[in-house]
């Protein structure tokens, strides 16, 4: 009868014995499952398609200067042409509180309509934009409490609103309270039907003094004339009116309409005609905000003030008009326009 492993060697030698057999059997099985992992590996390899359709690639990695940059919102860009355009005005103002036209270097000119809104305007809008066009509308604050639809149509189509007073006075004739209320409760009426605070003002019947300048140049605002005058106020015909605004369809041009104070059937057939005789003409039609950044580029401009009278020469009153053509340099002061204006009127 064979005897125990322990009692041939003693239990010492025993254990050692079988911790060896462990050990190797342990080296066995690792060196086992190497081999079986290499031979899967190289049988993965044997199969793997070579070319073909149905190979797949990696994604393409695009260089970071390649990566495409996200578009803005079209909330965002409004928000950026919008500070575009303030910033432009305020080039502007910094060496002219009024402009009547600009240059001649482009090929842009301005659209503008006053006396709105009123029963016309909403059709009128409508009209500009099926004609793919933007505008100026010069709005009076009290005509708001009865035709503000006008006003918000003319928002929502981005068009700019400039201030045109509250009642539509004569400035000129207004103490300095009554010519700032005439200023600030029309800004507050744009303001309160979500649209931009207006930057850009026209006085009524072209009547200014000294004071409005003050007044202006207190309120930031930019006072914008105009170099062509349509007539269309007193209702002279669809052709007439076409021929008026075609005539001073200039670059640079300021084109005076209207879009309330009466009748504007006529305006609002001549638009039309006037459009495509502009297009023609390649003459771009912008708003006068971005005809204020043109402006601002460089053009020259043409800056209307009213005659000083030589027994009063600090006094600007509304009267007999000198249109001054000058380069727009950043360096003009107003001080220094007033002095030519001065030497301009005694001549």
């Amino acid at each position: 009868m064979p005897r125990p492993l322990d009692k041939l060697l003693g239990p010492y030698e025993a254990f050692e014995m079988t911790v060896s057999d462990h050990e190797r059997f342990r080296r066995r099985r690792t060196g086992a499952a190497v081999a079986l992992v290499a031979i899967l590996a190289l049988l993965i390899t044997a199969i793997a398609p070579r070319g073909g359709a149905h190979r797949t690639t990696p994604d393409r990695v695009v260089p970071h200067h390649h990566l495409p940059t996200a578009q803005p919102t079209q909330a965002k860009q409004a928000a950026l042409t919008h500070k575009a355009e303030e910033k432009a005005i305020d080039s502007v103002l910094a060496y002219t509180p009024a402009v009547v036209s600009g240059g001649r270097k482009g090929n842009e000119l301005a659209l503008t309509f006053d006396d709105g809104p009123g029963p016309y305007t909403q059709q009128l809008v409508a009209t500009l934009n099926r004609l793919h066009v933007h505008a100026t509308f010069f709005a009076i604050g009290e005509e708001e409490r009865y035709f503000s639809a006008g006003s918000l149509l003319e928002l929502r189509s981005e068009d700019a609103i400039g201030d045109h007073t509250e009642t539509h006075p004569m400035m000129a004739t207004l103490s300095a309270h009554d010519q700032r209320e005439q200023l600030v409760e029309q800004i507050a009426r744009i303001e309160l039907l979500g649209g931009p605070r207006p930057r850009l003002f026209r006085p009524p019947y072209g009547s200014f003094n000294a004071t409005t300048f003050k007044l202006l140049h207190a309120l930031h605002l930019l006072m914008i004339l105009w170099s062509t005058d349509t007539g269309d106020y007193a209702l002279p015909g669809v052709n007439a009116i076409v021929q008026s605004a075609l005539a001073g369809a200039h670059p640079g041009a300021i084109i005076l309409m209207h879009d309330a104070g009466g009748n504007r059937s006529e305006t609002i057939a001549a638009l039309p005609a006037i459009v495509g005789g502009i297009r023609i003409a390649t003459v771009s039609l912008i708003a006068i905000a971005n005809l204020a950044a043109w402006i601002d580029a460089g053009g020259l401009g043409v800056l209307l003030f009213a005659g000083l009278q030589r027994d009063e020469p600090d006094k600007i009153v509304a009267g007999s008009v000198v249109c001054i053509a000058l380069a727009l340099a950043a360096d003009l002061s107003l001080r220094g326009l007033e002095r030519t204006v001065r030497r301009a009127a005694s001549a």
